[in-house]
């Protein structure tokens, strides 16, 4: 299919956050002709692997495209031209009703083939980024290169200021204060930042105690640890709007018992799952605000070394809490925005149920009133 709003194919590229796109032609823009990208490729089937994968809010007229009720969905869009953008692409979605139909037609493989079992990884996880992503497919034996694991421009810019902040402590316990200290700081940040292959920063490396070969995997892990901070910060104003307006939507035409007790309970237990998945994220965070004071206040670099590497481990319980809220705050948005229409009695239990099973996990069990009735 081709879809008339992927014209904004080059709008997104730009502008998109890493959670929300993964960008696999810009991956074989800057990494194709690496001996890493060849040998380790995230997908085996070309058009894949460079495509765009888009964790997309369904449209209402997309909904019966799926066996069961869901919000968002994991859009695979092949670029018609890939030299420019803005002539759209066309798009399948994982695990739509007649998927592996779709993808022998589109891409000629068939339903054993295991760029389906990839594209079914990435449609399990509440949101594509990299620390999450990597985790979940370690976890399901697919061994694609580090170079497929990057924040995207626009978060990279948009986290400079606040990565900054968090690496001042080092930097100062380093060189002291000062002019100089505020322009290390800055170049620092944009290392650690930075995508770049092979861009080694010695004195961070040295700092750290780390082997070369253990470089990359360390400074990985620092920055998951910097963009989880990132985004929990940047989200909670808005998390807080939301739990609250969870708590007081009414939605409009008739209602039975059943549903009207189920919207009232969603309404209180919603809210304080929210607000409680928050404080574990922060929780969990306080692990590496601990490592990294030992770090800075006690100038024990091989504790917060060790932390780094044996930690990747937390992104996906990190990147699994962060991706339901960011994916509750960003539907909210959309669904309740000033011009949106009033929902219904059986659109707002769908969202309810779909926010529960995201906070809960995705194997949870959801009671539905509509079971019952």
């Amino acid at each position: 299919m081709t879809d008339r709003a992927v014209r904004n194919l080059e709008h997104l590229r730009r502008t998109a956050s890493t959670a929300r796109v993964l960008n696999l032609l810009k991956v074989f823009d800057e990494h194709g002709e690496t001996d890493d990208w060849a040998e380790r490729p995230m997908f085996r089937t070309p058009a894949l692997n460079t495509s765009l994968i888009i964790k997309h809010r369904l449209r209402r007229n997309e909904t019966d495209s799926f066996p069961g009720r869901r919000q968002v969905a994991t859009k695979v869009v092949v670029p018609i031209d890939s030299t420019d953008l803005k002539t759209g692409g066309r798009f399948v979605f994982v695990n739509q009703i007649g998927f592996e139909r779709a993808m022998q037609e589109a891409f000629g493989i068939q339903a054993d083939h295991p760029d389906l079992k990839t594209l079914r990884l990435m449609d399990q996880l509440p949101s594509l980024d990299p620390f999450l992503l990597r985790e979940q497919l370690r976890r399901g034996e697919v061994d694609a290169a580090p170079c497929y694991f990057a924040l995207s421009e626009a978060d990279l810019e948009r986290m400079l200021t606040f990565v900054q902040s968090e690496i001042e402590p080092l930097v100062t316990l380093s060189m002291g204060g000062g002019i100089a200290a505020v322009g290390s700081t800055a170049r620092m940040a944009s290392k650690i930042l930075s995508n770049a292959p092979g861009d080694r920063l010695e004195a961070l490396r040295a700092t750290l105690r780390l082997e070369p070969e253990q470089y990359q995997e360390g400074v990985f892990c620092w920055k998951g640890f910097l963009y989880y901070k990132w985004t929990l910060a940047s989200l909670m104003n808005d998390i807080v709007v939301v739990a609250d307006e969870v708590g007081t939507v009414t939605p409009v035409g008739p209602s039975d018992r059943a549903a009207k007790e189920y919207i009232d309970r969603g309404r209180s237990v919603l809210r304080g799952r929210i607000m409680k998945t928050c404080e574990e994220v922060s929780r969990t965070l306080r692990y590496y605000d601990d490592a990294y004071a030992s770090l800075t206040r006690d100038g024990k670099p091989i504790a917060f070394r060790d932390f780094l590497l044996e930690a990747p481990a937390l992104f996906a319980r990190l990147g699994d809490q962060l991706g339901a809220v960011q994916h509750i705050v960003s539907f909210w948005r959309f669904r309740f925005g000033p011009k949106a229409p009033p929902v219904g009695v059986d659109e707002l239990i769908d969202i309810f149920m779909d926010f529960e099973t995201g906070l809960m996990g995705r194997e949870a069990d959801v009671y539905d009133p509509r079971d019952a009735a």
